[in-house]
């Protein structure tokens, strides 16, 4: 089989950057593509040089339904308006839609699964192996556990992160809800400050820090009576996450249409 064809969503954008270096890194995978904001100072620029690479002859353009001609399918970290943008061009090029990205709200959210009769997405808060490991060992956690533990997730990341909380505290939190056999968003807390009042029962809680240039740290918390269980997963590089993503790429070609997460590529859907 060619060489999958892959489109960078976000090119100059650091998330943007580690993808275009692991794609040259990985067999089976080449740079179709390099899709930077309209209006972008980085519009015209050499997309492997941006990843501190030779020159590759991949500009960036703003322009996705050009780009998307020869393409087979788009790696999408950027932010959720472009997201949602891109759906539409990706689903109607027929294009293998990778979507890393966060802060995604519930009608965003509707808006992709609706092209999924037709295309082929695939969506995670976190596309690192230890993390969807993480998740899966949380919901079993949950599942084994009964609601006098309460379960608090904590994640850290960079000062310049501007959603809160993470994609992938998010992703936790649907596994210890799913493991509970509650909804996330009814059962969540987020935000504690001043005179709260005690813990409401089956609570998930949230709290977020900011700060320096943290990858990205997450904890679940079991907090129960005289004693505590916690996970932790503590990322390093953004290039794990390009790594998932460019996997899932592949992965996915020529697949049946539909919606699919890292549990689906990894195999961790029986874990």
């Amino acid at each position: 089989m060619a060489d999958m064809r892959l489109i960078v969503a976000g090119a100059g954008g650091r998330m943007g950057r580690a993808l275009v270096r692991v794609i040259s890194e990985t067999p089976g995978a080449v740079l179709a593509g390099a899709l930077e904001a309209p209006g972008s100072e980085l519009l015209g620029k050499d997309a492997g040089v941006l990843a501190g690479l030779p020159e590759n002859g991949v500009k960036l353009s703003a322009d996705l339904w050009a780009l998307s001609a020869n393409a087979d399918g788009i790696l999408d970290f950027t932010i959720p308006g472009a997201t949602i943008a891109n759906v539409a061009i990706a689903a109607e090029r027929g294009l293998v839609h990778v979507i890393g990205t966060t802060g995604l709200s519930a009608s965003d959210d509707a808006v992709i699964k609706s092209v999924t009769s037709r295309a082929i997405v695939v969506k995670s808060g976190n596309m690192s192996l230890g993390v969807n490991l993480l998740a899966a060992l949380v919901k079993r956690v949950a599942q084994s556990l009964d609601q006098s533990f309460d379960i608090e997730i904590l994640e850290m990341h960079h000062k310049a992160k501007i959603d809160a909380p993470s994609g992938t505290a998010l992703m936790l939190g649907e596994a210890a809800a799913a493991g509970r056999g509650v909804d996330l968003y009814t059962h969540s807390a987020r935000g504690r400050d001043g005179e709260t009042g005690a813990r409401r029962p089956g609570d998930i809680g949230f709290a977020a820090l900011r700060g320096g240039t943290v990858t990205g740290d997450h904890s679940v918390i079991f907090a129960g009576a005289m004693e505590r269980i916690e996970l932790t997963h503590r990322a390093e590089d953004r290039t794990m996450f390009a790594q998932g993503a460019v996997k899932a790429a592949l992965w996915a070609r020529g697949k049946t249409p539909g919606f699919y997460t890292m549990t689906d590529v990894l195999g961790l859907a029986d874990f």
